[in-house]
């Protein structure tokens, strides 16, 4: 501060400790956390997964199932292939869901449902769990996720059983 007139002030170590607590909090939010101003569920990603399930219990795998194979909610079939015999014109831009499970842990397969971008900034998934920073939303889902965390978990759960 020189030529303000002013002395330095001393750093106490309650106002770095209070200071570098806000700091570490910030960083967790932008490491991938949902926040309450997002509406959605808090997250932690933690390397490539996000390791806790978004609503504290794992999901219904048939409900999952129904999910994956809708074409007006998850629209997966449009980009991904897989065990799916009944759904007809499955997607080739995507990897192939058969065997998925033993390719990723289920924390992993999590974190590509909800923001597949995190892993892959190129990808073309869609998030399907973020709200902020999306560019080319239709209107309707201005500021909602594609997916609610309970339709996340149950299309995690299923996809835990594509072992083969």
């Amino acid at each position: 501060m020189a030529g303000s007139g002013r002395s330095p002030r001393k750093l106490s170590a309650e106002w770095f400790s209070r200071n570098a607590l806000a700091g570490f909090a910030a960083l967790l939010l932008a490491s991938g956390t949902a926040t309450a101003e997002t509406g959605l569920v808090p997250y932690q990603i933690i390397g490539d997964a996000i390791p806790a399930p978004l609503t504290g219990t794992v999901g219904d795998p048939a409900r999952g199932r129904a999910i994956v194979g809708n074409r007006q909610l998850g629209l997966c079939l449009l980009c991904h292939s897989g065990p799916f015999p009944e759904d007809r014109l499955q997607g080739t831009l995507a990897p192939n869901l058969a065997g998925v499970a033993s390719r990723l842990a289920i924390g992993q397969l999590r974190l590509r449902v909800v923001d597949a971008s995190r892993v892959n900034p190129k990808t073309i998934m869609p998030p399907y769990y973020r709200t902020q920073d999306l560019t080319r939303v239709a209107p309707s889902y201005a500021g909602k996720p594609i997916l609610s965390a309970e339709q996340v978990e149950d299309v995690v759960a299923f996809l835990a059983t594509l072992t083969e």
